[in-house]
């Protein structure tokens, strides 16, 4: 999984830098994105695309990435309100781009995963499923997703009836049938369906009584 960061590195690159998001797809909840760098030769095992890694390897990963004084990483987090304002895309490339700037050393080349690049001045190329071509990109993935795992868990407790700490927003059945139940609550995105729907009608309220 480092063909891509051996191939920069032997042309000169030393700060090869991952970027991926978590939270494209859910009906509810931010989108996280993480930079990271990796030291060059860096191995782990198990490390690959954070939605193949089973969830306790995958946190054990996202421990000994953010706990290595040699692996760098940043992370960002958009809100909901971004999300419905600039819509799903451009919260992630923005989202990206944040995390990318919040590198304390600048990066020299970004791999991104995906098929669009955030706007920032430094060498980059997008990679599709980079997450299960580039060790750096894997970084990124399990950081963002952990990351977002535990803000949805968070959430959980806050709103119970939709049971976030299952799901982590995605529509599922559970969650549809929350949702049809008891409406959206505040971290639900406005700007997806269904939830739309329940904002054509000035019968349906927001629901804020388990704030």
């Amino acid at each position: 999984m480092s063909i891509f960061e051996y191939h920069l590195h032997e042309r000169g690159y030393r700060k090869i830098a991952g970027v991926d998001e978590a939270g494209r797809g859910p009906l509810a909840g931010p989108v996280v994105t993480a930079c990271c760098v990796l030291p060059y030769g860096f191995e782990l095992i198990g490390i690959d695309d954070s939605k193949k890694v089973d969830a306790d390897l995958r946190k054990q990963i996202y421990q000994t990435l953010i706990n290595d004084p040699k692996v760098e990483y940043s992370i960002a987090v958009i809100d909901v309100e971004t999300i419905d304002r600039l819509n799903i895309l451009h919260a992630t490339l923005y989202g990206m781009k944040k995390a990318v700037l919040g590198m304390k050393n600048k990066p020299d080349y970004l791999l991104i995963d995906g098929n669009q690049v955030p706007d920032v001045d430094i060498a980059k190329e997008a990679v599709v499923s980079g997450d299960a071509y580039s060790l750096s990109i894997a970084a990124a993935s399990i950081i963002a997703k952990c990351t977002r795992d535990a803000i949805m868990e968070n959430y959980h407790q806050k709103f119970p009836n939709y049971k976030f700490d299952r799901h982590k927003g995605y529509g599922t059945p559970d969650h549809l049938d929350a949702l049809e139940k008891y409406g959206p609550c505040s971290i639900h995105r406005k700007s997806f369906e269904p939830i739309k729907k329940f904002f054509k009608s000035e019968e349906v309220q927001l629901d804020l009584s388990l704030e």
